[in-house]
């Protein structure tokens, strides 16, 4: 069995809620690695602000994970990982789990992560697997690293296939993005065959709008059981989700919200409502990742790197007026206390 059909996929999205959540990182961690690393697991932080998600109404979050992290020790990794599932349970949030990405910068590596640059946007996120191994797999010298990869695919999926705290699987995040080209279509079929020979129990997806070609566009709509999308110009918004209707097949928003392009919580919630597609925007508390900061400061990253311009663990996190992304400070109180009345009264609502 591959591909739900249109018929089951339907099934399966009519017993969920109206999935309302955001993408998660905690606001000790710079990227995926540092969330999960046995080092730097930081399990309370984790826990007070899933709390803090829940107590928006949200019953979803959409997770990163990293293929180091698996290849590093999946024994252990799976034990942080079966802890963040539970901790996400006790607070009735199932999450999307995201394999590969190709957004941001391009050399992970295990270990003590980056500090953040001061005033820049995910200035320490790290691609999954990387640019250099996403442009070696059509070469001979991949062979081994592919074998790593089908490994942690495999082993994620066929591990947690018969999970029900999990909500979905995204096989792989904007694949293209950040200069990795097309040269991502190869990584990404394999990626979308290595997770049908598990099929796991819950819906596989990878985001149509936010990919880097047509070719990999077409290649996650034809294998997606739920169709996925990202937008951030709210101008677009409602021209996506039509353009999309046309699938037949359940719709969920994984990106969404740029206070500066128009995606605010106000405009887009009751888009998303009344055409009964789920939504998740990006980030939840303002921390290491910077993301209250917009796409424009990543341009100055260079400039800042050279001038050593990064944060030490005493700095104070530095605030725009208006937030790009995120929701509340790290001490719990929001950007806009107006903007989460209304997302709660939106989710009680629905």
């Amino acid at each position: 069995m591959t591909r739900w059909s249109k018929q089951q996929a339907k099934a399966w999205y009519v017993d969920q809620p109206w999935l309302v959540g955001c993408n998660f990182l905690p606001s000790s961690a710079i990227n995926q690695l540092e969330m999960f690393q046995q080092e730097t697991y930081d399990k309370e932080t984790i826990e007070r602000e899933v709390g803090w998600a829940r107590s928006l109404g949200f019953n979803s979050l959409r997770v990163y994970l990293h293929d180091l992290l698996w290849s590093h020790d999946p024994k252990r990794f799976c034990v942080r990982l079966d802890n963040f599932l539970n901790i996400c349970n006790k607070y009735s949030i199932r999450p999307i789990l995201v394999l590969f990405d190709d957004c941001h910068r391009p050399y992970p590596k295990t270990g003590k992560q980056p500090l953040p640059v001061i005033g820049v946007h995910n200035s320490g996120w790290k691609q999954s697997p990387g640019v250099e191994l996403v442009h070696a797999v059509h070469s001979e010298k991949a062979g081994e690293e592919l074998i790593r990869l089908k490994d942690f695919v495999q082993g994620v999926l066929t591990k947690f296939s018969e999970d029900q705290r999990i909500l979905m699987w995204d096989i792989y995040n904007e694949p293209g993005q950040f200069g990795v080209g097309t040269q991502s279509l190869t990584l990404l079929k394999l990626a979308w065959e290595w997770s049908h020979e598990v099929r796991p129990s819950q819906p596989l997806t990878a985001c149509l709008d936010g990919s880097g070609s047509d070719g990999i566009i077409e290649l996650n709509r034809v294998n997606s059981d739920v169709i996925t999308f990202h937008c951030y110009e709210g101008t677009k918004l409602e021209q996506v989700i039509k353009k999309h209707l046309k699938l037949n097949r359940p719709m969920i928003c994984t990106e969404y919200m740029a206070r500066e392009f128009g995606t605010t919580f106000e405009f887009s919630l009751p888009i998303f409502k009344k055409y009964e597609v789920g939504c998740y925007n990006w980030g939840l508390v303002a921390g290491k990742s910077q993301t209250h900061f917009g796409w424009s400061t990543i341009a100055d990253l260079q400039k800042l790197k050279q001038e050593k311009k990064f944060l030490t663990l005493e700095d104070p996190i530095p605030e725009p007026e208006i937030w790009f992304h995120d929701i509340f400070r790290t001490d719990g109180s929001a950007f806009d206390d107006s903007e989460v009345l209304f997302i709660q009264s939106m989710i009680k609502n629905s």
